[in-house]
């Protein structure tokens, strides 16, 4: 996207995962038009993931899975407690 300074810097929306990524219309994530023709948009679309926000990625997933029928309460729950602690053994370590 814009706003690198030049070839070799990375842009300043790098892995910003509510740019990069940003919910659509129907509440599915895609990338916007502009990040297409970006040069960084795989590794910075791969740093928006795994990053911190990566976690909110992981939640909508279990969500949509249990509204699916794909997954019941009780494994919606763990999974989603699952991911809590996750983030916080990112947050202490």
């Amino acid at each position: 996207m814009a706003g690198a300074d030049s070839q070799n810097k990375r842009p300043s929306c790098y892995g910003v995962l509510e740019t990069v990524f940003p919910p659509g219309p129907e509440g599915l994530r895609q990338s916007p038009p502009g990040c297409m023709a970006c040069r960084h948009k795989t590794d910075c679309l791969r740093q928006a993931i795994n990053g911190q926000q990566g976690d909110i990625i992981a939640g909508e997933r279990v969500d949509r899975r249990y509204r699916a029928g794909q997954i019941g309460f009780w494994s919606r729950w763990s999974r989603k407690k699952q991911i809590a602690r996750q983030v916080g053994h990112k947050r202490k370590g």
